[in-house]
C-alpha cells in the first residue's frame, strides 16, 4: 500500500474528529473529547491557527481524488524559556486497522523534517505509562522519557 503523508486540510477535520474519538477511546477516556467541530476547525484554519498536523492518506478509490485517512500526527508549538521553541507533539495516531504498517514511522519522520525546517531544536510528548506498543514505538527513536515531571491543569 502506497500512503501518502501530506499537511491536514479543513476538509480533513471531521476525519481527524473520528480519529481523536477512536484514540480518546483507545486510551480509555473517550468521555474526555468536548472540543466541537467548529472550534477544532478554527483552532487549525482559522485566522489564527494553534494546531497543524499531518495525516496518513490511502491511494484513493478508482474515480475518486481522495483517499481514506488512516493517520495522523497533529502539533502545536510550545515555548521553554530554557530551551526556546519546540515542538509539541499533541496526538499521533495510526487508525488501528492499519497499524503494524510503518504508518506512524512515516508520520513521525515527516514530524522530524517539519521540526528541522522550522527550527526547532526539539519534539516534546507525553505517552501514557501503561501504552506499551507506544513506548516501544518511541523506543525506536531513541526518546527520552523523564519520570522526574507530574502533568498538572487546572480547568477554569
Amino acid at each position: 500500500m502506497s500512503i501518502q503523508v501530506r499537511r491536514a486540510v479543513k476538509k480533513d477535520c471531521p476525519r481527524l474528529l473520528e480519529l481523536i474519538k477512536e484514540l480518546a477511546l483507545y486510551e480509555k477516556a473517550p468521555q474526555e473529547v468536548t472540543v466541537t467541530a467548529e472550534h477544532f476547525e478554527e483552532s487549525g484554519f482559522g485566522s489564527n491557527p494553534v494546531w497543524w498536523a499531518f495525516v496518513a492518506e490511502a491511494p484513493p478509490p478508482e474515480g475518486e481524488d481522495r483517499g481514506e485517512v488512516l493517520g495522523f500526527a497533529l502539533y502545536y508549538i510550545r515555548y521553554s524559556t530554557w530551551k526556546g521553541q519546540a515542538m509539541y507533539l499533541e496526538d499521533i495516531l495510526v487508525t488501528e486497522a492499519a497499524r503494524g504498517k510503518g504508518i506512524g514511522k512515516l508520520l513521525l519522520d515527516r514530524l522530524i523534517v517539519e521540526a528541522k525546517e522550522k527550527g526547532f531544536k526539539r519534539i516534546v510528548w507525553q505517552v501514557l505509562e501503561w501504552n506499551e506498543p507506544a513506548i516501544n514505538f518511541y523506543k525506536k527513536y531513541n526518546a527520552d522519557f523523564d519520570a522526574e515531571w507530574v502533568n498538572c491543569s487546572i480547568y477554569v
